[in-house]
């Protein structure tokens, strides 16, 4: 149990060390209004925190920094959400200042303004697209031998991809091809549009669009999907600029598995509800035991989920990040909903 001196002594610790990322010493504590103590007992109490595992000494300077065990404990009974300055809210409202058709544009941009306004790496999981269906496939051809096959979702998503036309092919073939498509597939979920294009099309396509085999195989292989089509990033390098990461080796492990789409479950488990602090050795993969990893998840509409992570160094804002997280997380789900309820 500790002291209500070594508790005020630890906070103090720990928000001196996320704002200088120096580490802490004891006259540079005794000098803060809110340390009634002198540099004698606060040495001695932080040699006390450092052996109770709160503290470490570093091995560069006299001062310490917290431990992972003082990061969590600090987290989890000393931690008060800063509220945030009325630009920073700006910014965030921002977001949806534009009627955006897309879910995945508000989700994109949520991404690229997360990042910069905390200076860390955001990861957003948005919805399964592939749980949409077919609500419209058009054909426009571009030039002689291109054309984009365009498909709107019931959700407004489209997906725009430029595909190979046969040379001459007469613009009749791609109007048949078209009502064909919209005939078939309406409704079928992007998930199951490979295999329905193939078993419901392609023997149509035979008795109706000349020249079927050439145009049917460069169409099918341009509305194959990503399977992982819904995680966003923003601020990828924003890591680089934090002091704490120094080890090329290290940063480059970091950068590798938050780019592999394998790895998104370990960094964003999918349907954890509410917010999580995970620090250091708590996050699944080794890569990440130098940074601390918060998540929260948001609606989107009634049905399914999203989260949203932010990945820092330990020694991240933790006060800033959740105010943050908690504020967006509650605005995306209620725009999210809206949109999706308005379509």
């Amino acid at each position: 149990m500790l002291t209500e001196r070594q508790l005020l002594i630890l906070k103090v610790t720990v928000d001196d060390y996320i704002q200088s990322a120096q580490p802490v010493g004891s006259n540079q504590l005794s000098k803060k209004s809110e340390i009634p103590f002198s540099p004698a007992t606060i040495r001695n109490e932080m040699a006390d925190l450092e052996g109770l595992g709160f503290l470490e000494k570093t091995h560069t300077s006299s001062g310490r920094v917290p431990s992972e065990k003082g990061y969590r404990y600090y987290v989890d009974h000393m931690l008060t959400p800063r509220p945030l300055p009325k630009e920073d809210i700006v910014q965030l409202r921002s977001i949806f200042d534009d009627k955006i058709a897309e879910t995945e544009e508000v989700i994109k941009r949520s991404a690229m303004i997360l990042s910069e306004l905390t200076n860390y790496t955001a990861i957003l999981l948005g919805p399964n697209m592939r749980k949409h269906t077919v609500k419209k496939l058009s054909i426009v051809p571009l030039t002689m031998d291109t054309a984009v096959a365009i498909i709107v979702t019931d959700n407004g998503h489209v997906e725009n991809r430029v595909f190979t036309i046969p040379q001459g092919l007469d613009p009749s073939d791609i109007e048949k091809m078209v009502n064909i498509l919209n005939e078939r597939l309406v409704g079928v979920s992007l998930n199951d549009l490979h295999r329905r294009l193939e078993q419901e099309t392609l023997t149509i396509f035979k008795q109706h669009v000349n020249r079927y085999g050439e145009l049917f195989s460069t169409f099918r292989k341009a509305v194959i999907l990503p399977q992982e089509d819904n995680v966003y990033y923003g601020g990828k390098l924003n890591i680089l600029n934090q002091p704490d990461f120094h080890d090329l080796h290290k940063i480059r492990n970091l950068m590798d598995v938050m780019e592999e789409s394998k790895h998104i479950p370990m960094i964003l488990p999918v349907g954890s509800q509410g917010l999580h602090i995970r620090i250091g050795s708590e996050n699944a993969l080794s890569a990440m035991e130098d940074c601390s990893v918060i998540t929260v998840s948001y609606d989107i509409g009634e049905e399914q989920t999203g989260s949203i992570a932010i990945v820092g160094p330990k020694r991240m804002d933790y006060k800033r990040v959740v105010t943050l997280l908690d504020t967006l997380s509650g605005d995306l789900s209620k725009e999210l909903t809206r949109m999706i309820r308005g379509k």
